[in-house]
């Protein structure tokens, strides 16, 4: 068998780097780290509305005792006219994925 040996030279522009994959993965995870999701947010995230939302998962009780803050949860659940929704990201986010195919089942 014979063998070819060569060099290449890539430019790669500035604005790009290389990066492990698994280092990507570690970013692409850490990316909600102390970030959290308003309702409007949430709504553009999964494509559903404030009603749907509310009366599949916020309010569903399958999940609100998960879901509050009362409860060691990761959703402020506004009492007071004013407040607003908060969600924590990194833990919806997991919830969202956790519970697909049993939320679209309902």
């Amino acid at each position: 068998m014979q063998y070819l040996t060569s060099q290449l030279i890539i430019p790669i522009p500035e604005d790009k780097i290389i990066v492990d994959l698994i280092e990507y993965k570690e970013l692409k995870d850490n990316e909600l780290e102390g970030c959290y999701w308003s309702m409007s947010d949430l709504e553009k995230r999964i494509n559903k509305k404030r009603d749907w939302i509310t009366q599949n998962l916020l309010y569903n009780p399958k999940y609100k005792s998960l879901l509050d803050v009362k409860n060691k949860g990761f959703v402020f659940y506004p009492v007071k006219k004013g407040q607003q929704w908060c969600f924590q990201a990194t833990k919806m986010a997991k919830f969202l994925e956790d519970h697909f195919a049993d939320i679209h089942n309902n």
